[in-house]
Order: C-alpha cells, then sequence, then structure tokens
C-alpha cells in the first residue's frame, strides 16, 4: 500500500518563496524571480506547509538564503517545531562524472551534503552526473560516490534518474551495482520521456528509497492524471512504502489547490 501522507518537494513553491534561486547558489536559476513582495521567508515555509497538512518536505540546496550555522540551526528548529520532517535535502548542482572537474565538483558536493546533515536531513539526493554515459564516466562517477559515502558515513546518499548520465533504467542499475550498495536511489516521474518511461521506471521503482512524485500537466484538462496515476501504480508494484513528494510546476498560480488535486490521487490508491 503506498504511503498517503502528505509530502511535497518545495521546487513547486518557488513563486511562494518568491525566487527560483538565492544568490550564489545556482547560476542557471539566479535572478529569476517570481513576487519577491510578496515572498514567504523560507524560515516561515515549514510552519506553511505544517498548516496545508503536509507531514514531510524536501529542499532544494539553492533555496537557502544562507549557510551561516545560525541560520542553518533556525531552519532546522522551524522544521521540528512545525512537525514536518525534512525527509530529503536535494544539491541540485554538480557534475560527478566529468572526468576533469570531478574531484572539485566532489568536494563542492560534500560542504553541501554536510549543510544537509546539519539541518537534519536523514537523506541527502545529489546527481550522479552530466555527461553522457560511458564506461569512463560512470567509473568516474561511481568512484566519486563512494569516496563521498565514506565521508558521510552517517547519512544516506542518493542519486536519481536525472541529467545526462542517468538515461535509462539500464545505466542507472549499472551505477548502482558499481555503488555497491552505499548509495541509494531517488525515483522521479517527469524525469524520463517518451513511450518507453514506464517500462524505465517500473525496472527501477524497486531501488527507490525516495520519490518525487511530479504530476505532468495536460494543456486542456490540468493535471495529467491517467499518467500520474500509472507511475503510483508502478510504485505500488514495487512496494515503496516512503513519502510521496509532490512536485507541481505548471503555470496554474493557485499552486495549493495543485497540489490538493495531486495529493486526491494518491488517496484513491490507499
Amino acid at each position: 500500500m503506498l504511503n498517503h501522507s502528505k509530502a511535497i518537494h518545495t521546487w513547486s513553491l518557488f513563486r511562494v518563496l518568491g525566487s527560483y534561486a538565492a544568490p550564489g547558489t545556482m547560476p542557471a536559476l539566479e535572478g529569476r524571480a517570481t513576487d519577491p513582495a510578496q515572498a514567504v521567508a523560507l524560515l516561515d515555509l515549514p510552519e506553511l506547509l505544517a498548516s496545508h497538512g503536509f507531514a514531510s518536505a524536501q529542499i532544494c540546496h539553492f533555496s537557502l538564503p544562507s549557510t551561516d550555522p545560525g541560520y542553518l540551526e533556525e531552519l532546522r528548529s522551524a522544521f521540528v517545531g512545525s512537525g514536518v520532517d525534512l525527509e530529503c535535502f536535494l544539491v541540485d548542482h554538480g557534475d560527478l562524472a566529468d572526468p576533469r572537474e570531478g574531484a572539485r565538483w566532489a568536494d563542492w558536493i560534500s560542504d553541501w551534503i554536510t549543510v544537509g546533515e546539519v539541518l537534519g536531513a536523514g537523506k541527502v539526493r545529489i546527481s550522479a552526473g552530466d555527461q553522457a554515459p560511458s564506461e569512463t564516466t560512470l567509473a568516474h562517477s561511481a568512484a566519486a560516490l563512494r569516496g563521498l559515502a565514506d565521508r558521510h558515513e552517517g547519512t544516506r546518499i542518493l542519486v536519481e534518474n536525472w541529467q545526462s548520465l542517468l538515461v535509462n533504467a539500464e545505466v542507472t542499475l549499472n551505477l548502482l551495482e558499481r555503488c555497491e550498495g552505499r548509495i541509494g536511489f531517488l525515483a522521479d516521474f517527469g524525469n524520463w520521456k517518451g513511450p518507453g518511461k514506464y517500462d524505465e521506471l517500473a525496472q527501477v521503482a524497486a531501488f527507490a528509497e525516495s520519490c518525487q512524485a511530479k504530476v505532468s500537466i495536460d494543456p486542456d484538462s490540468g493535471l495529467d492524471v491517467e499518467d500520474f496515476r500509472a507511475c503510483l501504480d508502478i510504485m505500488e508494484s514495487a512496494a515503496y512504502t516512503g513519502p510521496l513528494s509532490l512536485v507541481y510546476d505548471g503555470t496554474e498560480q493557485d499552486v495549493w489547490t495543485m497540489l490538493d488535486e495531486a495529493h486526491a490521487q494518491v488517496r484513491e490508491k490507499v
């Protein structure tokens, strides 16, 4: 049976937070603002999530306006005080598979994993790499991932079916095998496309320790319920029982209503 507790990936809330990324965290997103005048401070977000019934959340590294220890402790306390579990901290930058720059990226990612640890996140998802899969890039990624697992023994590090390296189930399973059980997996509903999407997702779903339940958008009817339910069926068949962190990044301004509509589909599976 699927976990029907209400969970969120806070990428869904870039409108609520007023911007896509804090300065100095994610070059591709910096400077893209929504409505800063109406923005909710990140420190206030846990209480807001609790008021909407969310029990757990995933947050991106680029949402943090500061990594000052005092600020991180305030944010950790805000999650604890609200009763919202910081289920996974997401490091959304870096390229461990790059043969030339991978070592530098490993150090950068390690620093952000430490931030996740200070925040109290039990899991930290990172990118396996943004290079096309090959023997060389897979070997570089696996070695870097094992090294990060050694540096952060108390934290479960996950990779995701995301970016240029993990383009299909075969490559993803290959990498996980090279990591010898020391690296976990986060399944995302929306990253793989095309007619083989469901078969690919089904091949890796049993390895998922976390999940981003992204809802696709149908231009005529809103949420693509057929696609979302097909993905939920796959996770249910794989006996996944962890949080289904909802992801909505459509154009509808009332994001809370859209998230509630998506969660209604999860509840129907109970």
